[in-house]
């Protein structure tokens, strides 16, 4: 790598504005992730994998989360498959009995569950654990909707159910700014609700057990006390759902039973039983198919004992537990179902359409077509140069007849895709022929939906498939009729989805269908360097048109310094690329360089102004985020009395006034997270030394393989960074998808 030199002019006018980073308060906060692992709570300086990269507040401060407008459609998405789990649960006709064998706690709660289940003990007088082994949900088609989803037009609570809930809150101590965003999640009579049960506080976004226990003591009194039931029940849900923003989607019992006496619950099982009597979190129990299968003793006399495997016990939030266990479903369903009735995809034999395709190109594309052409449901690895190959594979299909279309998560993968689809077929490709997983789930994108009400394609083709987290995911699988394929494609080497699961990395270690792994490399200086980090190794790569430069600097003020000049003066004076092309990336939105430093010091260089648009102005770059993990790079066109105006992707959007503050943040510099499945021209990586607890492999692979024909690395992380690369592997997530779905499908 080649080494800018340190020296380098004053920049006028630049501010580190590096003040100490403020609290967040709100719900997936951008600069704190909370992860519950090996029984202890994990605060993380940079932000959350989950994240909904929006808004931030200071101190105990809240503001109405309000979803924005253009986010209903996929809101009332998710709404309706929700509503079919929740029918498919309810349709349920009994327990399902475990056939496993526990001991010690696990065993009690086992039998305290039959217990109450046979009529013998109340709910409430024991530690209640369902009956569970692996759960075989038989699905019902899904009541199909042929018409386009129409937005949810929510007019939210009145303003005299607002004005009782404020009354309650001022009362107890709480910010009044609450109001709204209680009354809309508790629904109505929610100001009863919080006299009754004041923890009921934890369930809005952002708040903590400390201050619901305080504006507990102010409405309860002397009646406030530690183990109250009510308070016990509110921590737990408050820990799952901290579990789910760092990408769990159950936490072991022992975990969790840990971590609610860290948060001062004296009696953790009575906690978790109560969550799991109201309704609000599941009990499972799986078989450690990894674990070595105990050697029984029999008794004299008697025969072989049966032998058991041991088993964990898990607890989950009802939501994403069941949106995980519909994936297994209809994967499963996918996987097992007959080829379409007279159409090309089905069948382990290879059809001779398919065999011509395949011949007719070379290497892994060869072999992805042949898959794709055999079964219905293939993954697909590589780096960037390979999303070529899952083209190919969807051209290919194209010309045998069957109705296509490639999604990916982001307006640039989609127009990525579509340009390669176009160089692939001598005629342009369709419009329908591609989308991004939030359009074609919301119908605003896409191929539409047959008379089914299934999406109405023969072959789906996802890339960037590791940010596919599992609600997304079933809903996708969920649209598929029976017959159809499905090719999920991505590199696995990058960081996970903002939600929780890990979709397709759960999938990769099943091994329940073919997996063929793309022997195309990343060429170039970035993309030699990329593929070293991707194996543990951060490796010195000849850059003779400076492709790849390091740039060295002292501390977080240098740093600063040293990306305005790079972004404004340095990139397009020797590489070329406009400061309008060229995006900065750093761990955290928090810390003396981390997003907020940052873009305040980019907005006075290359944009000053007042911030008359509730802190913009014209002309500012900013990252949109309608949905939580999704981001939407884009432009401040201007403001009236509707909202905030800005151009995303080539289309205009409103954001709501009352929107501004939660879903933009300006957007010249980024986090790793917020940059996955978007490239630039050029990349800026800042490194801060602050921000090294933050560095892991695939964060680095990730942020390093943002820019195509430049990268630049603000490196202030000194011995941080090789060790993050060799030595630091992606956080672990509790999830249930793999065992899942090895339950449902035969042989594997």
């Amino acid at each position: 790598m080649s080494t800018e030199s340190a020296a380098a002019e004053d920049e006028s006018g630049v501010r580190p504005d590096a003040g100490p980073d403020e609290p967040l308060a709100e719900d997936r906060g951008p600069a704190t992730e909370v992860a519950v692992a090996d029984g202890e709570e994990v605060a993380e300086g940079a932000e959350g994998a989950a994240t909904a990269e929006g808004a931030e507040a200071a101190g105990t401060e809240q503001k109405e989360a309000a979803q924005p407008s253009e986010a209903e459609a996929e809101i009332a998405a998710q709404r309706a498959l929700r509503e079919r789990i929740a029918e498919r649960k309810a349709a349920k006709d009994g327990p399902v009995v475990a056939g496993t064998k526990l001991s010690g706690k696990a065993a009690d709660l086992l039998a305290a569950v039959r217990a109450v289940e046979s009529g013998e003990k109340p709910a409430t007088t024991v530690f209640a654990e369902p009956e569970r082994g692996p759960r075989r949900v038989v699905v019902p088609e899904p009541a199909r909707r042929p018409e386009p989803v129409v937005p949810a037009q929510d007019a939210g609570p009145d303003a005299e159910t607002v004005g009782a809930v404020r009354a309650v809150l001022v009362e107890g101590g709480a910010p009044d700014t609450l109001a709204a965003a209680a009354a809309r999640t508790l629904g109505e009579g929610a100001d009863d609700q919080l006299r009754e049960d004041p923890w009921q506080l934890l369930r809005l976004p952002g708040v903590r057990p400390e201050q619901a226990d305080g504006f507990a003591r102010a409405l309860l009194g002397a009646e406030c006390a530690p183990d109250d039931e009510r308070r016990g029940r509110a921590v737990t849900l408050w820990l799952l759902e901290q579990a789910a923003v760092a990408g769990h989607t159950a936490l072991d019992l022992p975990v969790l039973v840990e971590a609610l006496g860290k948060r001062g619950v004296p009696d953790p099982d009575a906690a978790v039983q109560s969550s799991v009597t109201e309704g609000d979190a599941l009990l499972f129990q799986d078989a450690l198919d990894d674990a070595p299968a105990p050697e029984p003793e029999p008794a004299e006399g008697e025969e072989d004992a049966e032998v058991e495997r041991p088993v964990r016990v898990l607890v989950g939030l009802e939501r994403t537990s069941l949106a995980e266990e519909s994936l297994a479903d209809g994967i499963a369903r996918l996987i097992n179902s007959g080829p379409k009735e007279g159409g090309p995809l089905g069948g382990e034999s290879l059809g001779g359409g398919w065999k011509d395709a395949a011949a007719a190109v070379k290497g892994t594309a060869a072999e992805l077509i042949r898959a794709v052409g055999a079964r219905r449901l293939v993954l697909h690895t590589g780096g960037e140069a390979a999303r070529a190959e899952p083209v190919a594979a969807a051209s290919a299909a194209v010309r045998l007849g069957l109705r296509v279309c490639v999604v990916a998560h982001s307006a640039d993968g989609r127009r990525r895709a579509a340009q390669q689809l176009g160089a692939e077929s001598p005629e342009p490709a369709p419009e329908t022929a591609t989308a991004t997983v939030a359009g074609l789930l919301t119908q605003t994108e896409g191929p539409g939906r047959d008379a089914d009400g299934a999406i109405a394609v023969d072959l789906l083709v996802v890339l960037d498939a590791p940010q596919l987290d599992v609600d997304d995911a079933a809903m996708l699988v969920e649209l598929l009729a029976d017959g159809s394929g499905l090719l999920l494609s991505g590199d696995p080497g990058t960081l996970w989805s903002a939600g929780p699961g890990r979709v397709f990395a759960d999938l990769l270690a099943a091994g329940i269908c073919p997996r063929v792994s793309s022997r195309v490399p990343d060429f170039g200086p970035i993309g030699e360097l990329v593929s070293g980090i991707g194996i543990g190794e951060l490796n010195q790569v000849e850059a003779p048109g400076k492709e790849v430069v390091i740039v060295p600097v002292r501390d977080a003020a240098e740093a600063i310094h040293r990306t305005v000049q790079l972004v404004a003066d340095s990139v397009p004076r020797a590489i070329g690329v406009p400061a309008e092309e060229t995006q900065v990336i750093t761990p955290g939105h928090g810390g003396a360089a981390g997003t907020r430093a940052l873009n305040a010091a980019l907005k006075e260089r290359l944009n000053p102004g007042p911030g008359r648009f509730g802190g913009f102005d014209a002309g500012d770059r900013v990252v949109y985020v309608p949905t939580p993990g999704r981001v939407r790079p884009g432009r401040v066109l201007g403001a009236d009395a509707e909202g905030l105006r800005l151009e995303c992707d080539g289309e205009p959007v409103l954001v709501p006034k009352d929107q501004v503050e939660r879903a933009v943040r300006h957007g010249w510099a980024v986090t790793g997270h917020q940059a996955v499945g978007l490239r630039w021209p050029a990349a800026v990586v800042v490194l801060p030394g602050d921000a090294t607890q933050a560095l892991s492999r695939p964060w680095v692979y990730s942020a390093f393989g943002r820019g195509e024909r430049h990268l630049s690395i603000v490196h202030g992380a000194d011995a941080a960074l090789p060790r993050a690369v060799a030595e630091v592997p992606a956080k672990p997530r509790t999830t249930r998808l793999q065992s899942l779905v090895r339950a449902q499908v035969p042989g594997a």
